[in-house]
């Protein structure tokens, strides 16, 4: 069973993207393209996570609201109340968590630390890979490991 820490090992971007709550949504806009992913983490310069800005609270509180990226600071439009996983937890409660709260990146802490954001699409991949080693294995199990 996969755990979060598993689906941090598999991306492809290793470390934290974060930006700065005075930052523009524009300026959080080129982050994002900058590592094709959808949502970055918004830290103060010590460190402290403040909230998660995703393309989704671009979407609904900047262009729906008429607002101009360049001239909004994240911190007007970020999610300021961020929902964590601990790195040991099982994917099924990772997964069960993001249903729940209705989110789709969801950050990951070890030892109070933030080690990494896995996102809905990280965890089907996952799911899915673990279902199809699963299928194999009975597979095998079926057919007597190939054995005539």
């Amino acid at each position: 069973m996969a755990i979060a820490r598993d689906l941090l090992k598999d991306k492809k971007i290793a470390s934290i993207v974060a930006v700065s709550p005075d930052d523009s949504v524009l300026e959080a806009m080129r982050v994002m393209a900058e590592h094709n992913i959808g949502a970055v983490i918004v830290m103060d310069a010590g460190g402290n996570i403040l909230g998660i800005l995703s393309e989704r609270d671009i979407v609904r509180k900047v262009d729906v609201m008429g607002r101009q990226s360049r001239e909004t600071p994240v911190n007007q439009i970020m999610t300021g109340k961020v929902w964590f996983v601990d790195a040991s937890q099982p994917l099924e409660e990772c997964v069960q968590l993001m249903n729940e709260r209705n989110i789709r990146h969801l950050p990951v802490v070890d030892g109070g630390e933030l080690v990494g954001v896995i996102s809905v699409r990280d965890a089907m991949r996952a799911m899915l890979s673990e279902q199809k080693i699963m299928l194999e294995q009975m597979e095998h199990y079926i057919t007597g490991g190939g054995k005539a």
